[in-house]
Order: C-alpha cells, then structure tokens, then sequence
C-alpha cells in the first residue's frame, strides 16, 4: 500500500462546482472526493483544510525562468523560479525552451530540459521558433517531432527585431506547416507602430522610463491580434489553433472574439492576460520606481485597464502571468526605456491578486454596478488558473483537475486574512514586487505536487529536483 494523504474539511473547488468535501490520495495520485469525514484511513497523513478552499493546483501557462533573450538574462534559476511558483500556489509551469541560432527543435528541448533539472514542480515547454526550414514538408516534419516529444505548442512574435520577429509571410509559412493540432502562442504587438512611437519619442529626447507606455501604444496590440488571428485563417476550411498571450486591454480580448463561434465545432483561438493589466495602470510611470513596470505590452491608461468581473470575464480563457524575474539593479542599470529590460515578477501574487480583485471586491461591492460586474464564480476562477492552461496545452486531466487518477496537485487557500504583498516577503531575487503595499484577500496556507506537501502554514519542504518534464498531448479544440 502506498503514501496515503487525506485533504479534510475543506470546499472543494473545481471547474463544474463547489462542494464540502474531502480529497484522497494515494501514490502521488487522487483516489476520490468524499463527505466530510467518511473516510478515516488510520495510516494516511492528514491535511486540515478547515475554513479554507481546495483548488487543483494551479497551472501557469506563461512563465519566463532562468530567460536568456540574447541580450538579457534575468537572474534566478529553476530551483529559484519554481519555489516562488509553489509559493503563489502554482504546481505546473509551462516555460520556453528557446531555437537559438543552429539549433534543431530537439536540441533547444534537451538543452532547456538539462537547465531544468534544479525544478521543484512539475514543468511543461513551448518552443520558441526562431528558424523554421523554407522547405514546407522539412518543416511540416520538423513540427510533428516537436509535437512527438512532447512539445504541441510554439511561440511567434509580431515584434522585436532582429531577435524574435517575423514577418506575415513568415507567419503563413508556419501555419501552413503546422499540424494541426498543435497550437500558436503570439506575442502581438505590430513592430512598425512601435518602432514608429519609440523613434518619434527618441528624437524628442523622450527617453526616460516615464514615456515607456506611449512607446508602445495599444493600437500596435489591436492591429497585430486582428491581423494574426486573420493570417491563422487564410485556410477558412482548416483554421489554425492560435493563444494570444498577455492581453493588455480590454479591447484586446474583444479583439480576438469577434466572429470565432463559426470557425468549426470546436474552440480553436484562446487568450490570456495577466494580474498586472487589472491591478495596475500607466499611471505608474509618472512616480518615482517606474522601472518596475516596464514591461511588454506596457501598462494602460485607466480608460483601457481590464475588469475580469465584467462581461469580458467570459472571453478570458486563462490568467497567466508572464513572469520575469529581472533584478532591481538590471532594471536600474540604464535610465532609458528602450534599453531597460521588460518583465515583471508574478508567480508568488497572481491568486493572491486574481481572487481579490475578481471575487472579493465584487463581493463587497456588488450593489456598485459602476464599481465592477458580478464576483467571478469559484469555479470559474478554477478554470481560469488551472483547467484551461492544462486542456489547452495538453496536460489535463493529469493536472487542471480533481478526478480520480489526476495527479494530487492541490492549493489550499485560506480566503480570511488581509495580506499586505511586500518585497521583503517574496521568494523571487528580483528585490521588489510591482504590487508593494497593496492589500489583498487571503493566502496561500498549504500546496501539494503529487501528494507531496511543498508548503505548510509558509514553510518550505520541498526537495530541489523533484519537478519533473510533463509531455503535452497533441491539441485539440475545446468542446
């Protein structure tokens, strides 16, 4: 008989519901969901789960750990990235193994999974593509080894040249080749606007972190999210699956919406955003520490800022975090923004962030129609931060779930104390928090990989190494 775990006396939260219940475990795995004390197990370790929620372990879709871009290079490694993930309550990453210059697609994988062997949690990879072959049955076969090893999801962009960009006719050349099912991750941000803005602020003098937002407008986002998701249907017979990652707008997401429900029969385009886009707004870049924010897309006005209690609530398929780690003196080294490195850390606030802002607030506000829209469901927020990554990349119902057989990956979420985020008490090596002094709702008290407990009542106990690679299932489109 195996390790026995008993998670007790909690509100079992997934994606259909939200009952009181207990969770069973056997062997890194869930054996069932029972009533309130049915089952005793004299020999299981018990986890009290009393007050609190119990959400599948949430899976982060777009995580950048130990990121070599060519010119910058944050400063934490796995063992360091995935302890701050366990700490916000995250049990899967999916993070990039990057085609750097002469690379096959199996030797980035190998290279990437080699500098993940320090992970605490279990971890999947996209593939950055940087160069595709011209041949269309040499890339066509490139991309099915891909998706054989494990990999069904690659990464474009619409901006930053020289490094990452391509071009439409690149971008055709790789939707035709892709198979399909696997699934396009797009940055989009059309690189001429933004060349344009930035050059325009530059010969101005405008170069201070102060004018980062206006470098980089909103329009250059709309365009480029209409224009891929157009590229991705030159075949309207046979539309490509795309994820339009980091949405910074709330035009952004009704950008991606317009007509898709008579695509085919099944949901085949997706798009995250992250907390930064509804906790924060441009207004940050005219105070001192406006380092903090630069990041890519930038923070909005106020006007275009995101609410996730409203309608567009529905559109949302995931809240992700685009996580970076970048150092307080890299961020500090130049004063220019174009030569400030862009990210922001996320991973150790974003459920923190996401369940305050999109269920307490609502909760407390609720009769303030101008305020916010209806507290997002539980179950919803279950969906948003762990079953829809995990379908999406091919990892459900392994992880995303709470089903017999699935992995026993759990968040314990304790919804009752008030929590002041401060650097000093995060995980990551980036020496300050974009989200210092503001209060949220709750916190993370236990979270468990496998049937393992990583962290109880805040304290560490996981052993470095124990993550492991997780191989995506090919896609499919969602019912």
């Amino acid at each position: 008989m195996g390790k026995r775990l008993i998670v007790r006396g909690g509100q079992v939260v997934t994606a259909t519901q939200v009952i009181a219940a207990d969770v069973l475990a056997e062997n890194a795995q869930i054996i069932g969901v029972v009533a309130h004390g049915s089952e005793t197990w004299p020999d299981a370790q018990i986890v009290d789960a009393s007050g609190c929620y119990v959400f599948p372990g949430l899976v982060d879709p777009h995580t950048h750990i130990q990121l070599d871009t060519g010119i910058y290079r944050t400063a934490d490694d796995w063992e360091i990235g995935t302890r701050t993930a366990a700490f916000g309550g995250i049990t899967t990453v999916i993070d990039f193994a990057t085609q750097f210059e002469g690379m096959t697609f199996p030797e980035a994988l190998a290279a990437r999974i080699k500098e993940c062997e320090p992970a605490l949690i279990d971890y999947g990879l996209h593939m950055m593509i940087t160069d595709l072959p011209r041949d269309p049955a040499t890339a066509r076969q490139w991309l099915e080894e891909l998706r054989d090893l494990g990999v069904p999801s690659i990464k474009l962009y619409t901006t930053y040249r020289p490094n990452y960009y391509a071009d439409d006719a690149e971008f055709l050349h790789t939707f035709r080749a892709m198979p399909d099912d696997m699934i396009a991750m797009v940055h989009c941000e059309n690189d001429s606007i933004v060349t344009d803005a930035t050059q325009r602020l530059v010969e101005a003098g405008k170069t201070s972190w102060a004018y980062h937002g206006q470098g980089r407008p909103p329009e250059a986002e709309w365009e480029a999210i209409r224009r891929v998701i157009r590229l991705a249907r030159m075949d309207d017979d046979n539309p490509k699956p795309v994820y339009i990652v980091h949405c910074s707008t709330a035009k952004s997401i009704g950008s991606v919406y317009p007509d898709t429900t008579t695509w085919n029969e099944g949901k085949t385009v997706f798009c995250e955003t992250c907390p930064q886009y509804f906790v924060l707004n441009d207004d940050r870049y005219a105070h001192p520490g406006a380092e903090h924010f630069i990041l890519q897309p930038p923070l909005r006005p106020k006007k275009y800022q995101i609410d996730i209690t409203s309608h567009l609530r529905d559109n949302l398929d995931v809240i992700s975090t685009d996580h970076c780690d970048y150092t307080l003196a890299q961020k500090q080294e130049f004063t220019e923004f174009t030569k400030t490195p862009g990210g922001l850390p996320g991973l150790e606030t974003s459920f923190q962030l996401t369940y305050t802002y999109g269920v307490h607030f609502a909760q407390q506000h609720q009769a303030n129609e101008e305020f916010c829209g209806s507290p997002i469901p539980l179950p919803e927020l279950a969906k948003l931060m762990s079953t829809n990554p995990a379908k999406i990349f091919g990892l459900y119902p392994k992880k995303g779930a709470i089903l017999p057989g699935s992995d026993a990956d759990l968040m314990i979420y304790d919804p009752e104390p008030d929590v002041t985020i401060r650097a000093a008490d995060q995980h990551t090596l980036g020496g300050y928090s974009p989200y210092e002094g503001i209060t949220v709702k709750g916190r993370v008290r236990t979270v468990i990989s496998r049937g393992e407990i990583l962290i109880a009542d805040g304290e560490w106990q996981g052993e470095p190494g124990r993550g492991q690679f997780l191989q995506g299932k090919p896609f499919e489109p969602l019912r």
